[in-house]
């Protein structure tokens, strides 16, 4: 095993293993709907279940979510071959939080058929809806990918057609 693939297994499983972790806290030690200040008015800790996509969407379609799951989990693993943290960095981490954030997830739809979240953020008076830590690791991914494509790939000389 190269050490770039060593260096992604073992950073995946560190996410997955916190992702796992922390839903499984909450879901230990927090009712259901249970909603905990953590900054009052901002930041809450409330256990909820997703059955469905980002907001809920899609909610009852297990068999799709299996479907693009497997879909996307083989698009990262391909991505992950021009992984190199030294000089693609934003890329490479990218495609590490990514692949972890989609396996967290995966973990929850196929035990539970839904994916348990936890993070309940307020912005102003929006109540954003919540998350967890494989979301997170998603959310951030698409950024860095997005980021590394539009901005550093140009800068490398390696912009496509």
């Amino acid at each position: 095993m190269t050490r770039k693939w060593l260096v992604l297994s073992i950073a995946v499983s560190v996410l997955i293993a916190l992702d796992q972790l922390t839903k499984y806290w909450v879901s230990e030690t927090i009712l259901y709907g249970q909603k905990i200040p953590v900054i009052d008015g901002f930041l809450y800790l409330t256990y909820h279940h997703n059955p469905g996509a980002a907001w809920g969407i899609l909610e009852g379609r297990f068999g799709f979510f299996v479907v693009v799951t497997l879909l996307a989990m083989a698009m990262f693993i391909y991505l992950a071959k021009d992984i190199n943290y030294r000089h693609k960095k934003f890329y490479s981490i990218g495609v590490t939080l990514l692949i972890a954030g989609t396996i967290g997830n995966f973990i929850d739809r196929i035990l539970y058929r839904y994916v348990i979240d936890f993070i309940d953020v307020y912005i102003v008076t929006y109540d954003f809806p919540i998350f967890n830590i494989a979301d997170m690791c998603l959310t951030v991914g698409v950024v860095l990918l997005g980021i590394d494509l539009l901005i550093f790939d140009f800068k490398r000389g390696e912009v496509r057609g």
